[in-house]
């Protein structure tokens, strides 16, 4: 079988430039539970989800503005495709809302396995009903840092636990963000990467603000928690997104949430080096299939069609 679909302009270089962009981002992203550590349980990660989406639209905002300029970045908002964005915008606050809700419910280790894990699955079949079937080297690859990173979750410990609702919640927050990387991958074909993240968290914040508003009542937050917010919303999610919208032009959507199962591997080595976690050879096992499973898909994204 052929490598996943990429666009007719990908070459080899193209797409490992992407590929990089996207385990950029990933990077980032595993910063955030680390940072989480460190902030006070008064806050509701129902808000901390919510206010880093509003967060992270003002980022983009700021940027857009000033790479544009007003008059470009007003044009291409006029030009964007809406419907797509809206669509995209609801994946995102869904996923922010399923995940808290589903870890809430599962546990973390459970909540984390399931979510992460089950994103590249959802990416590759929806990728396959689009009509762009991901090749064998995706699959095995894909497959393989899926269990890997599910062993590298289960053998940090935790609370396992298999509330139905909550493992529903998780499986539904995988498949809002493959979803979501699927409408983003289309978006930024048509416009600038920070014109469609800007109209993507705008819509997502204005429906994940009042949803934790009802889910965690009225907002509680000190001077740390602003802190935390603009950490998780300027470099965990906006300049995160910004490279992997701009990654998604040259790979494929599906390619893009496997290479997003670097944050767990992020989040590991983190929690060894700043938290002081102690794992044992469970979590490390998880980590070299992980790993391996990421090499493989890289090879396939960027192998020559």
């Amino acid at each position: 079988m052929s490598a996943p679909t990429k666009t007719p302009s990908s070459s080899p270089a193209s797409s490992l430039q992407g590929v990089l962009l996207v385990l950029g981002a990933a990077v980032l992203w595993g910063t955030t539970g680390t940072a989480q550590s460190f902030s006070s349980a008064a806050l509701s990660p129902y808000w901390v989800g919510a206010l880093r989406l509003l967060v992270a639209s003002l980022f983009f905002l700021a940027y857009a503005a000033w790479a544009l300029g007003p008059v470009r970045l007003g044009r291409e908002l006029a030009d964007l495709h809406w419907q797509q964005a809206i669509w995209a915008g609801a994946c995102m606050a869904g996923y922010n809302l399923t995940f808290f809700a589903g870890v809430k419910a599962t546990g973390v280790a459970v909540g984390t396995a399931l979510a992460l894990g089950s994103g590249p699955i959802w990416a590759g079949l929806l990728q396959m009903l689009a009509g762009a079937r991901p090749g064998a080297g995706w699959w095995a690859g894909t497959l393989l840092a899926v269990a890997g990173g599910t062993l590298l979750v289960f053998g940090r410990g935790g609370d396992i636990q298999a509330d139905p609702l909550g493992i529903a919640l998780c499986l539904a927050a995988g498949l809002a963000y493959a979803l979501y990387a699927l409408l983003n991958k289309r978006l930024v074909h048509r416009s600038a990467p920070a014109v469609t993240t800007l109209a993507v968290f705008m819509v997502g914040a204005l429906l994940a603000l009042p949803a934790a508003g009802l889910q965690a009542g009225p907002l509680q937050i000190t001077g740390p928690g602003w802190l935390l917010v603009g950490f998780l919303g300027i470099a965990a999610t906006g300049i995160a997104y910004l490279l992997f919208s701009t990654g998604l032009r040259s790979i494929s959507a599906a390619s893009g949430v496997s290479l997003a199962l670097m944050e767990p591997v992020t989040a590991f080595l983190l929690a060894i080096l700043v938290v002081g976690e102690q794992p044992g050879a469970l979590a490390y096992a998880g980590l070299a299939a992980l790993l391996a499973g990421l090499v493989i898909v890289i090879r396939a994204e960027t192998r020559p069609t």
